[in-house]
């Protein structure tokens, strides 16, 4: 691991349990967070919702780093901007819920690393996930926060066993997932069948089916040969 990003994390470990109120990553997810994009190489654009110590280590991980958050009096964005640790330079803010602004949001160039941890409530990170899996390029991270909390967690294994991801590891509550060569299911598109997660329910779904066009083709061949050995 680079002995920059090191001290770094070392850094924003001594920042105070209290530094703001809307909960932090722990020293050994934001090691999780370098270990896995060093292999990437310099990550050319990032996102991530929700601000905080990610957030700082971003700012020297990413050359252009966009933070959709909301401040709403917790510090997560004051505390961020006002930090010695944050490069400012490469990172754009977009405040305001992710509801609203991540369906305005154009993304010019995929991303290469996402990590979500907005809103926690039902369907929300889900929304957020709609928006963010389109545009993160094959061979790039998405980080899922919370998998404890239930939904989150019914939403990891969904995405955990879809052929666009791969699960890397999961560090405590936080998730690494790479996304896969596999084809991008378009967000426009049903394509429930062709997920991971609904799989063994439509092969059983189409296994009598399939059982049955088998008997009926095989029925058919016995009635043409019957026909041909009467005209012989």
């Amino acid at each position: 691991m680079n002995d920059a990003h090191l001290r770094l994390i070392e850094d924003i470990s001594k920042l105070p349990p209290d530094w703001h109120r809307a909960g932090s990553l722990s020293p050994a997810v934001l090691r999780g967070m370098v270990r896995h994009a060093e292999p990437i190489g310099t990550i050319q654009d990032s996102a991530e919702t929700g601000s905080g110590k990610s957030t700082l280590l971003f700012s020297h991980l990413s050359r252009s780093h966009f933070v959709f958050a909301v401040d709403a009096g917790n510090g997560s964005v004051t505390q961020v901007k006002a930090s010695p640790l944050f490069n400012a330079s490469v990172v754009t803010f977009v405040e305001g819920p992710t509801q609203t602004t991540l369906p305005r949001q154009i993304f010019a160039k995929p991303l290469q690393m996402v990590l979500l941890d907005g809103p926690h409530g039902y369907p929300f990170p889900d929304l957020e996930y709609y928006y963010f899996y389109p545009v993160i390029q094959p061979g790039g991270l998405l980080l899922l926060d919370d998998i404890q909390i239930p939904s989150i967690g019914r939403m990891f294994d969904i995405i955990r066993v879809d052929g666009m991801f791969r699960l890397l590891e999961v560090i405590e509550n936080t998730a690494f997932l790479q996304r896969t060569d596999a084809p991008l299911i378009s967000p426009t598109s049903d394509s429930w069948w062709l997920q991971g997660y609904n799989r063994a329910y439509y092969q059983e779904m189409i296994a009598p089916r399939a059982n049955l066009a088998v008997r009926l083709w095989r029925s058919l061949l016995h009635v043409l040969r019957i026909l041909l050995v009467r005209r012989t």
